[in-house]
């Protein structure tokens, strides 16, 4: 692309300003026929003269042909050309350069469809093959990286996409940089920006994964009942000679089964006469029974619009 140059549209002022000055003095002495050749011809010398005259910024090279034939690279800075004679074909970028690309409804190897956006960060290391070898490098770029990621798409499975796109980058940037290089062109990197699956594939994994979740979760919970048996065997083992401690451990579980909750019921078993709670059974049923009847009693005074509950009577609290 050719870039505006504002030192040759100024030689062209000043020349043709010079030019003018000296038209209108002829045109007083001599005439108006000279007048018009002298500005002519300065017109003419300026148009060369400024179009001789090119600046590169620093980051551009000039390709520069004569007669059509490449002649040289010029840039950057100010360098001169032929008019009419040499052209300048192409000005090159040489800075770091990015093209965004994407794959879209593409195979993976699992016939998975998928869309794959990514960018290429590339750079201009020979310009003379960049201006010469390829007609258009831009859009040759960007075909070849397009291909690229279809046939990496192609030979990739879906869960090593999702989880590797660094090597998937990697293995882009390789590829791409093959094709490349014979146009002058040095592939830096390859970033891939975001792959998408059809909803309800999504659906579907988020369904798979909630399930292993779920899976782990047992697996891990019946690991703790096991290691909690293991345990109480080993409980086990010292109570079996020690009569009284098993003794102290039901009435401790007693205590903080009574502390949290009043209406505990124990049924009267091989495990309770182990642990030697047969007397205690008897008295615990005995005050829940008082407990509840109080409360049935509490309840019937308020549905007949009394405060309160009579206290219960001695034969009440006899009553086994």
């Amino acid at each position: 692309m050719r870039k505006s140059n504002s030192l040759s549209a100024l030689v062209f002022v000043v020349i043709a300003a010079i030019g003018v000055a000296v038209a209108y003095l002829i045109h007083r002495s001599e005439g108006n026929a000279s007048s018009i050749a002298v500005l002519a011809a300065t017109l003419v010398v300026a148009f060369i003269i400024s179009s001789a005259i090119q600046v590169a910024e620093q980051w551009n090279k000039a390709v520069v042909l004569r007669l059509g034939k490449f002649r040289s690279l010029e840039g950057p800075g100010l360098f001169f050309i032929i008019p009419l004679i040499e052209s300048i074909a192409y000005w090159l970028d040489t800075r770091v350069l990015t093209s965004s690309f994407k794959a879209e409804k593409t195979l993976t190897k699992d016939t998975v469809p998928v869309d794959v956006d990514a960018v290429l960060f590339w750079k201009i290391i020979d310009p003379k093959k960049a201006a010469l070898d390829v007609a258009d490098y831009q859009t040759a770029i960007s075909w070849a990286s397009q291909t690229a990621l279809r046939d990496v798409i192609g030979k990739t499975m879906l869960c090593d996409m999702l989880e590797g796109r660094d090597k998937i980058s990697s293995v882009l940037r390789e590829i791409i940089d093959e094709r490349t290089e014979p146009w002058g062109i040095n592939v830096i990197s390859v970033e891939v920006k975001d792959v998408l699956i059809p909803p309800a594939l999504e659906n579907a994994m988020s369904m798979q994964a909630q399930a292993e979740r779920e899976r782990q979760a047992r697996v891990i919970l019946g690991d703790s009942e096991r290691q909690v048996a293991e345990k109480f065997a080993e409980a086990a083992k010292t109570y079996t000679n020690d009569p009284v401690a098993l003794h102290l451990r039901a009435m401790n579980m007693l205590y903080e089964g009574l502390k949290q909750n009043s209406t505990i019921v124990i049924v009267p078993s091989s495990a309770i006469e182990t642990m030697q709670l047969g007397g205690l059974a008897g008295m615990t049923a005995l005050t829940m029974g008082i407990g509840q009847e109080r409360a049935n009693k509490a309840a019937a005074g308020e549905r007949n619009g009394h405060s309160g509950s009579a206290p219960a009577s001695e034969e009440e609290l006899q009553r086994p």
